[in-house]
């Protein structure tokens, strides 16, 4: 044997040792902690491998061999036919496999037939093949229904963030169809030369189509009109904003007011724009000049009544204010993690046409609808309300979903109105902002569970006739179905016992309330065997972390110890919401399926200085507070995720039954990869994504959000992908659509900005297809 080829036998039996070994020790502990036992066999079985290959023994390849069989059946009795499930498990051993076949090791050893070590690697790569085929197999098969009038916007236009006050994400346009889609071009793009505020992506708008043009913000507030056949600039409004120390910079669209005739005769179509540095601004829509008779000149200032004394970059809108019945209004992104001395959560209702404050509601001081008397704020820490608000102008209500009350983690010393408004939905009376009624998501959040999505108005079918409904979608995954006059649930709500013993101080809710419809889109609950990573090795590291930390399910508690945050902060369901198709009475949920591994830190065990991002993990101050909190996505050493795939789905209920018709993950591993790796596999595996969808006449979805950067088509009667086109960057946003007044043609426009985490670009891009004309 030559040199090179000793070389090549004792650098194999050396890898081979560390992995032996790793997986001896590793799956000692595992077994130790209640876990399986696979992982201690396996490195045995590895070790005696080795030693036998060292003494040029045949049986090392028999050994490994018969290891990666007995592997192919414990996969296959763990995770069934799950393909992503099985390449943690079968792909790192069978490629060790493929190792004893090298000349150098099989010259060491004994003449030993190759299907020792060919044969097992053949059985993995049929049952992976076997999981993918039977994976595509398993969608059904939905008839299409005809489409019918939706109530949107009038003439193919789209003159609210979700479509129309009602927030549905539904246009009736049906030019383009499941049969016509392949044919859907890039018609026309838009770059942004705005640059990222700080570095970081924040154009998550959805433009407003009004009159032949487009309208929607970019980076840093500016705000931009485009001709909707060609995407030509029309003007430009640059707020010049001034932020400091933001939590956030998102701008996701700006708000459309057409006053009355006769009201006023400087702008009767408006814009309105609330800007990162806390300003409500009226452009007219036809110039984009200010509207001088606004507020003044143009602008209210959304800091009165806050105090002299209010930091900056604490407290400012980043969602656009919602118009009923002439009234805008709006609330605030509040950095709710930083201590409990926070500014109000106050929302309020200005005049769309003079600017003038019709009332505020602040939770703690319902009977106060103007401004505070002098010396006086409005109601510090009190829950904000940060995403976007929907309407119901015939029976005069805003429904107004309700962030946490900061800090988000600890709770000890809430005060009554925050335990009452937190996590909740509020629908106010838009003449008079006075509170109609409130229903609560989750009871004494500790999770920051805030209501991060529009709720949607839509009437449903009861057992005694129509019935106005409201449907509250949530971060914790859960669909609540309220009859939205009065807040009282259509679907029942079971008041569930929930774990309990959390952090010294705190006090649980004995119970969380849990809806009797639709079913969770976060799934069951995790347990080890959906413990992943790319290779055995950091599976097993995942599996003795979800073993080490608390889990008890969707409410265990934050405490000292370790816990698994599932679904995490980010949701469950965000800000992008649910989309209705109003012609197929379905409902289509964009989820996102990730943990965070968190927990409380004493404040005394702070390292100076350590501030808010230390590294892979986030350090919530929570100042004031016993404790700080700390928490990192749930990753395996290499980064990749210790959840099994999918990380991000798509699914469609019926409507009025609330059953799931389908679910499919949504996403490609294009862009996912240990090490923040890109792998570029174009296979389905469901990224982690941020945005919502649109549903349209034509039967089809329309949806970016996915990490992988695709704006996709999807035939919403089958969950099959009909149309894909690559973006610039990630779609983090809601698609809309509209016919065109010049051309007559439909157009799909999605706003490429990039999401923190998933991508950073130079700047943000607009893209509007349409079939050829």
């Amino acid at each position: 044997m030559s040199i090179g080829e000793k070389v090549t036998v004792w650098g194999i039996l050396f890898i081979l040792s560390v992995i032996g070994i790793t997986l001896t020790y590793g799956g000692a502990v595992l077994a130790g902690l209640g876990g399986s036992i696979y992982y201690l066999a396996a490195g045995l079985a590895t070790i005696m491998s080795v030693v036998a290959l060292a003494k040029g023994r045949p049986l090392a390849v028999k050994l490994f061999g018969g290891l990666v069989g007995v592997t192919i059946v414990w996969g296959l009795w763990e995770v069934g036919l799950d393909g992503w499930a099985l390449v943690s498990r079968l792909v790192a051993p069978a490629v060790l496999g493929l190792v004893f076949l090298l000349p150098p090791l099989r010259k060491r050893m004994e003449p030993v037939s190759s299907w020792w070590a060919g044969g097992p690697v053949l059985a993995v790569v049929a049952v992976l093949v076997l999981s993918g085929t039977v994976a595509v197999m398993s969608r059904p098969d939905l008839p299409s229904a005809a489409p019918v009038a939706s109530g949107a916007s009038p003439q193919g236009e789209w003159h609210n963030w979700g479509g129309t006050l009602a927030g549905t994400r539904y246009s009736s346009l049906s030019e383009i169809t499941a049969e016509t889609v392949e044919g859907l071009e890039v018609a026309w793009r838009y770059d942004s030369d705005v640059p990222l505020l700080n570095g970081r992506p924040g154009a998550e708008g959805t433009p407003l189509a009004v009159d032949g043009k487009l309208y929607l913000c970019l980076d840093r507030n500016v705000t931009v009109a485009l001709d909707q056949e060609t995407g030509k600039e029309v003007w430009r409004f640059d707020p010049q904003t001034n932020p400091e120390n933001l939590g956030m910079v998102a701008c996701r669209g700006v708000s459309y007011y057409e006053a009355e005739p006769g009201k006023t005769a400087e702008c009767p179509k408006r814009i309105l724009l609330g800007t990162l540095d806390s300003r409500l601004i009226a452009l007219d829509a036809e110039s984009g000049a200010l509207c001088s008779s606004f507020g003044e000149g143009g602008t209210v200032n959304l800091l009165e009544g806050f105090g002299d004394d209010i930091p900056p970059g604490v407290a400012y809108p980043t969602s656009p204010a919602t118009i009923v019945n002439g009234v805008a209004v709006i609330g605030q992104f509040v950095l709710d993690f930083l201590s409990q001395d926070s500014p109000s959560g106050v929302v309020r209702g200005y005049d769309a046409v003079t600017g003038e404050l019709r009332w505020a509601w602040d939770a703690a001081r319902p009977d106060r609808t103007g401004l505070p008397p002098a010396g006086e704020t409005y109601t510090p820490n009190t829950p904000n309300a940060w995403s976007i608000f929907s309407g119901d102008e015939e029976l005069g209500l805003v429904f107004v979903p309700i962030g946490n009350s900061p800090p988000d983690y600890y709770g000890g010393n809430r005060s009554e109105v925050a335990e009452k408004y937190s996590s909740s939905v509020v629908a106010l009376d838009v003449k008079t902002g006075k509170e109609r009624w409130s229903f609560q998501t989750v009871h004494h959040d500790i999770w920051d569970y805030d209501v991060a999505s529009q709720p949607v108005v839509v009437d449903i079918q009861g057992p005694d006739g129509v019935i106005p409904a409201l449907i509250v979608p949530t971060k914790q995954a859960q669909i609540f179905v309220l009859d939205r006059r009065d807040g009282t649930p259509i679907d029942p709500v079971e008041e569930r016992p929930v774990p309990q013993g959390g952090a010294p101080g705190e006090r649980l809710s004995k119970t969380q309330p849990f809806t009797t419809g639709f079913a969770s889109v976060a799934g069951p609950d995790l347990t080890e065997t959906q413990m992943w990573g790319v290779t055995p090795l950091d599976q097993m590291w995942c599996r003795i972390q979800f073993r080490k930390a608390r889990y008890e399910g969707v409410y265990t508690p934050p405490s000292t110890q370790p816990f698994i945050h599932y679904p995490s902060n980010a949701g469950g369901i965000n800000w992008g919401s649910v989309s209705i198709d109003m012609g197929r009475r379905l409902m289509v949920v964009n989820s996102l399926h990730l943990a965070n591994l968190a927990q409380l830190v004493p404040q005394e065990e702070l390292v100076p200085g350590q501030g808010y991002v230390h590294g892979v993990s986030l350090i919530f101050p929570q100042s004031g507070m016993p404790f700080a909190f700390k928490q990192q996505m749930f990753l395996s050493p290499i980064f990749a995720p210790c959840q099994q795939p999918p990380y991000g789905r798509l699914s469609v209920f019926d409507l009025q039954t609330r059953k799931l018709l389908w679910s499919e993950a949504l996403g490609t591993a294009e862009r996912a990869g240990p090490l923040g790796l890109k792998s570029h596999l174009p296979f389905r595996m469901g990224a982690p994504g941020m945005g919502g969808a649109l549903t349209t006449g034509g039967g089809l979805i329309f949806i970016g959000a996915s990490q992988d950067s695709y704006l996709r088509a999807i035939d919403i009667g089958n969950g099959e992908v009909a149309w894909r086109d690559k973006l610039p960057t990630v779609g983090a946003a809601v698609p809309m659509t509209y016919r065109s007044p010049k051309s007559g043609r439909q157009f799909v426009v999605i706003v490429a900005g990039g999401y923190p985490g998933m991508d950073a670009p130079d700047h943000a891009t607009v893209v509007a297809y349409a079939l050829p004309q």
